[in-house]
């Protein structure tokens, strides 16, 4: 089936539109794929072009190589080539057919025909093309599901999950963004019947598919719904506290996935950065969120200035968004927000000395040093972490008189 996209629907920028148009000049049998058609048609200003071609890669390479057009080999096995226009990249990858799939991934040929590549995607809504002329194929009635607010699977859904378990939270994900109040029946069945396939697959794709839900759109119905179907007990065998990550939501807490997955997860932290295999970062971050003083409404600079020099910053806001979530204090959101604007402003205070500075002052050098450096800066921060170098100095010199 094929529809007329008309020319209002698109919202390409003009370095977009300068783009296809060179891209379109040499691959004139492309199409627009994916996202982007999706996006158009609902209006969304578009951030990433993918593109399909039946033409094979090394061809398309080729192709856009004499073109001048700077091309990047990103997945030849998979078909796929990357043109950077103006910086910008544009995927372009050759139909393809699946010869087998394993649940994780696929064996692939390629095809010319559209169709039984528009197959082998996984939602009708994401299954839909759009050539250079304009015209949308639509081959699943992924245009009117758009409308209708129905997130459905390609054919059958039990197969469309048997080839990647991954598609189960693709689902979730794309249902919280595109779909109504009622998921589509046949995808919950099969989602309840299949879940337990999620332990086949890497905890790097289940995480990254994890950050987008949780910072995505409509986020508490989307949880009931992972809930309903078993996902989040495959997901979570410790348990969840949805209860929590909904009141934290609320009240307005950031989009951060690791903030959100501290309120959502009550197991051990560390051990739930090993087993979803976070960054460094991302793990330090959920194991110091969870763990540590929490800045309440009521305290003084002081007290949030000490708090400072133990913690960074975004560790600090990110407990106090956990603490009022769970409302055991029953400060006002005023308070909360007024603690938290406090926060922002304050820098990160520093303490002046270090051993040099009692190597100078004439101690000897040896273990003592340091418990003298720890003397003062204890005095400092009872002084609210302000007193300045000098003043700091002048306190080591009465330490170090103390003492002889």
């Amino acid at each position: 089936m094929t529809i007329g996209l008309h020319a209002t629907e698109t919202h390409l920028s003009p370095q977009q539109t300068h783009a296809l148009g060179q891209i379109w000049q040499v691959l004139p049998e492309a199409r627009l794929v994916g996202g982007v058609v999706r996006d158009l048609l609902v209006g969304r200003a578009v951030a990433d072009i993918d593109m399909a071609t039946p033409e094979p890669p090394e061809q398309v390479l080729e192709t856009l190589k004499k073109a001048g057009i700077k091309v990047v080999p990103t997945g030849l096995a998979h078909g796929t080539v990357t043109a950077v226009i103006d910086a910008a990249p544009y995927e372009i990858t050759t139909l393809r057919r699946d010869v087998e799939t394993d649940g994780r991934h696929a064996v692939v040929a390629w095809t010319s025909d559209w169709q039984e590549d528009a197959a082998r995607r996984d939602f009708t809504i994401n299954a839909m093309s759009r050539g250079r002329d304009g015209v949308l194929h639509d081959y699943f009635g992924g245009r009117d599901d758009l409308a209708q607010g129905r997130v459905r699977f390609v054919g059958e859904a039990v197969t469309r999950i048997e080839e990647d378990a991954l598609r189960i939270l693709r689902f979730f994900r794309f249902q919280a963004r595109y779909g109504g109040s009622q998921p589509d029946p046949e995808a919950m069945q099969a989602i309840t019947q299949q879940a337990t396939l999620l332990r086949g697959l890497s905890v790097e794709r289940i995480w990254s598919e994890l950050k987008r839900i949780l910072t995505g759109p409509n986020v508490p119905p989307v949880l009931t719904l992972m809930d309903q179907t078993g996902v989040l007990a495959v997901l979570f065998p410790e348990g969840v506290t949805c209860a929590r990550l909904v009141q934290m939501l609320e009240i307005g807490a950031p989009a951060d996935a690791v903030l959100r997955l501290a309120a959502l997860a009550p197991e051990d932290k560390a051990a739930l950065a090993r087993r979803l295999k976070l960054s460094k970062a991302e793990g330090t971050f959920l194991a110091s969120v969870s763990d540590g003083p929490v800045p309440e409404p009521g305290m003084t600079d002081a007290d949030l200035r000490r708090l400072l020099v133990q913690d960074a910053p975004e560790v600090l806001q990110g407990r106090t968004w956990l603490l009022q979530a769970e409302g055991a204090d029953g400060a006002s959101q005023d308070a909360w927000l007024t603690l938290r604007s406090t926060l922002s402003a304050m820098s990160v205070p520093v303490f002046p000395l270090a051993g040099r500075d009692v190597l100078a002052a004439g101690h000897p050098p040896g273990p003592q040093v340091g418990a003298v450096l720890e003397q003062v800066r204890a005095w400092w921060l009872a002084e609210g972490c302000t007193p300045p170098r000098e003043a700091c100095l002048a306190f080591l010199k009465k330490v170090l008189k103390s003492q002889s």
